[in-house]
């Protein structure tokens, strides 16, 4: 198995647990947040149902400066939205996947702010580092979820929700 396959993977594993997540969240709960530094429901699950648009982003740029993007969040006010939002993410970084090849992996991708180099990594690190975000931010959505009395799914195995 090349890295490349081993990524898709990954990525399939990951997408059916995120999915679950998504899934569950209420419509009545986007504007919530369990402390005032924390990003609300919606943000969050934004933010989530976005990210595998990175790992196309790392294969088709050689970074990116936040300096001069104009990045503006997908207005989501549902959960339909929300999981529709994140299929078609979803379907984006799918597609340029399986035209990824072992060695574009090796090429450098840069994140940055104007002239303030935050990484200068491998594009494989940088699908590695949107795949972990993806668990991160999930496993935050989790937290919002159990905070609200929300029955959550199991991510590796049964969650204290599910029977075992």
């Amino acid at each position: 198995m090349n890295r490349v396959e081993v990524f898709q993977r990954d990525f399939e594993k990951e997408i059916a647990t995120t999915r679950k997540f998504l899934a569950i969240v209420p419509d009545d709960k986007y504007d919530w947040q369990p402390h005032p530094k924390s990003m609300t429901i919606r943000q969050l699950a934004t933010h989530i149902a976005e990210l595998p648009t990175w790992v196309s982003m790392a294969l088709n740029t050689d970074g990116i400066d936040f300096a001069t993007m104009d990045y503006k969040p997908t207005p989501i006010n549902d959960t339909a939205s929300l999981v529709a939002l994140f299929e078609k993410s979803v379907a984006d970084g799918r597609e340029n996947l399986a035209k990824a090849t072992d060695a574009i992996l090796d090429k450098p991708w840069t994140m940055r702010k104007g002239e303030t180099i935050y990484s200068n990594d491998p594009k494989a690190d940088v699908i590695r580092m949107s795949l972990s975000q993806i668990i991160h931010h999930r496993a935050q959505l989790g937290v919002f979820l159990r905070l609200l009395d929300i029955p959550i799914p199991g991510s590796y195995g049964p969650s204290a929700d599910e029977s075992f």
